[in-house]
């Protein structure tokens, strides 16, 4: 890893702060809370900055993205129509193979035991699939 993707990884978590600090409503409130969901459900996820400003959180791989629009705030799972879903939190992407993703709204209430649930099951599929590779290796 070159010094400057040294840099610019261990600047991400300073970004993210920063889309929070900038957003100063209610998407800032949400995206804060989904942030520290997600590191309850997994204490070793780490924080990056992709797409020209999109939060992600990875372990093995993509977990989720944290987008935020006027309207709502998006949790975006990468292999999202691989996790099983049992309390519908996703409402979003729907239709494709690969994501789904969950549209949070002013004024609705975290699910969080849900959503924690939700990270755990990427995190393992990450751990699953980065499992696979090694044995094809």
């Amino acid at each position: 890893m070159s010094g400057k993707d040294r840099k610019e990884e261990s600047s991400a978590p300073a970004k993210i702060d920063g889309r929070i600090a900038e957003l100063g409503d209610w998407r800032g409130e949400t995206l804060a809370r989904l942030r520290a969901l997600i590191h309850e459900a997994d204490p070793e996820v780490t924080e990056d900055w992709k797409w020209r400003g999109v939060p992600t959180w990875e372990h093995e791989g993509i977990i989720c993205t944290g987008e935020t629009y006027k309207a709502v705030v998006k949790a975006t799972f990468a292999k999202g129509a691989s996790l099983e879903d049992p309390t519908g939190l996703f409402n979003s992407s729907l239709e494709g193979n690969v994501r789904r993703a969950i549209d949070f709204r002013e004024g609705e209430k975290i699910d969080e035991a849900a959503f924690k649930a939700l990270v755990k099951a990427a995190v393992e599929a990450n751990l699953a699939a980065k499992a696979g590779r090694k044995k094809q290796a």
